[in-house]
């Protein structure tokens, strides 16, 4: 740990004293604050991330206490330690439950400071490990939804490398069911803020008499039921990233207040005179068009305009068949590790159906599926005869595609040639005929957009096996 790197600030009304204690920790390397009263202590917490906090603590204990509270509010992980001339083991049992690290008599000897301080930066340090700990278990936790070749899928994790980094915002469009918020989490953590929380909120879920209150938080007595102060989201994801799920359907006040926000940069809680900075990085995501939305008035276009800086759109699963048997080895490796069972292996006319299927539930309804079938057959291969009946009756012919707009020439080109070989025929020289093209030609497109895993089993074949 480079002292040169850690930040202490010093609060203490006895100038004399806090230049002391400033004294005895400059030597170290540390770079340190001084700051005479709370307002001094708060303007310099808010330009600059104190490591830790060495505070007076005096029979007014209310006070530096709600300091903390402030500070917390600020920068959760910065320490604190408190110093007085009148402890008692009482006091200091007392401002250890309340949040300090440690609580030191003065006069303070200069080695029992540093020590202290030692012990205060390490506890810190475990603290900020034990955060990217939980993050690698959650990681573990989740199937991998990324998983296959698809250009479509490599364009967003292209995408997602690019833009983590950045403080940009993104605006997640596509399906239910498509893996949009697992997209978010994957740019929160490839961020800088991935030590920060990663605060998920459903937009649809907000009551509009509720909304101020629910992104910026109130004070006590703001409104009837309002008994403590509450943070609001933007407060619990200060420094980290927000999640604003389902932002289309956001009412008409939610989208104006929102959009103060995201231009102002500051808001202010519910019955607080208290002007705080915003400092979260939006994500936003939708399952409906937000551009025709704001066209037909049922979204504000101004906001679409702030939030549709980057636009990264998750093409539903019948989009991208080839990606399937990727996805169907991983939530299978994942599932039979989690519920404990032998390893599965789904048999190829199983996944050749899977990709002749619409999935209305996108990436969830078939991670849904392998998990139940993971769970439920017994043997180690399983056969078409064991998929549920009602997945099997959902099996019907599609000719249809979409073609967003905006997409390249070449997408739509690949998406025909994915379409034409999935649902009309695997048959290359048949399909190079459906196409106008000749085999040869087909052969090299096939090649170029990365297609030539797609399966060679007639979808109709695959259907009538089950």
């Amino acid at each position: 740990m480079d002292p040169a790197k850690i930040h202490i600030l010093v609060l203490d009304r006895d100038p004399a004293a806090a230049r002391a204690i400033s004294a005895s920790l400059q030597p170290v390397g540390y770079q340190v604050s001084i700051a005479s009263n709370e307002p001094a202590a708060l303007i310099l917490a808010e330009e600059k991330l104190f490591n830790l906090v060495v505070k007076s603590f005096d029979e007014q204990r209310i006070d530096a206490i709600a300091l903390m509270n402030k500070i917390h509010g600020i920068t959760p992980d910065t320490q604190f330690i408190f110093v007085s001339e009148k402890g008692t083991i009482g006091t200091a049992v007392d401002a250890i439950r309340k949040g300090a690290f440690d609580y030191l008599s003065k006069p303070i000897k200069a080695d029992q400071l540093i020590e202290s301080v030692r012990k205060a930066l390490e506890h810190q340090a475990l603290v900020a490990e034990d955060q990217r700990l939980k993050l690698r278990l959650r990681r573990r936790s989740e199937p991998d939804i990324f998983a296959g070749k698809s250009a479509a899928m490599q364009e967003i994790n292209r995408l997602i490398q690019q833009i983590s980094p950045t403080d940009v915002t993104v605006l997640i469009e596509g399906e239910s069911g498509t893996g949009k918020e697992i997209v978010a989490r994957a740019i929160h953590e490839k961020s800088r803020r991935n030590a920060r929380p990663f605060i998920a909120v459903n937009c649809a879920a907000l009551p509009d008499n509720l909304i101020e209150a629910e992104l910026f938080g109130h004070t006590r007595g703001a409104f009837t039921g309002a008994i403590s102060d509450r943070p609001g989201r933007f407060q619990l994801a200060h420094g980290g990233t927000l999640f604003l799920d389902e932002i289309g359907d956001l009412s008409s006040k939610g989208q104006g207040d929102l959009l103060r926000v995201l231009e102002d940069g500051i808001f202010r809680p519910v019955g607080s005179h208290k002007i705080e900075r915003a400092d979260a990085r939006i994500v936003a995501a939708s399952n409906k068009n937000l551009e025709a939305e704001g066209i037909n008035g049922k979204f504000r276009e101004d906001l679409f305009y702030r939030l549709n800086i980057v636009t990264i759109h998750i093409p539903p699963l019948r989009e991208r068949a080839e990606d399937i048997p990727h996805l169907v080895q991983s939530f299978s490796e994942h599932f039979c590790a989690k519920h404990r069972r032998r390893q599965k292996r789904f048999s190829r006319e199983v996944v050749a159906f899977f990709q002749t299927l619409r999935w209305p539930g996108n990436v969830r309804q078939l991670r849904n599926i392998i998990e139940r079938l993971v769970v439920t057959v017994p043997r180690n291969v399983i056969e078409t005869e064991d998929l549920p009946a009602a997945l099997v009756q959902s099996s019907r012919p599609d000719q249809a595609f979409t073609i967003q707009p905006g997409m390249s020439l070449a997408q739509v080109e690949a998406e025909l040639i994915r379409q034409t070989l999935l649902k009309v025929t695997s048959n290359r020289a048949e399909a190079a005929e459906r196409l106008g093209i000749s085999r040869r030609a087909l052969q090299y497109k096939i090649v170029r957009y990365g297609l030539d895993r797609l399966p060679k089993t007639q979808p109709h074949r695959a259907a009538a096996a089950t």
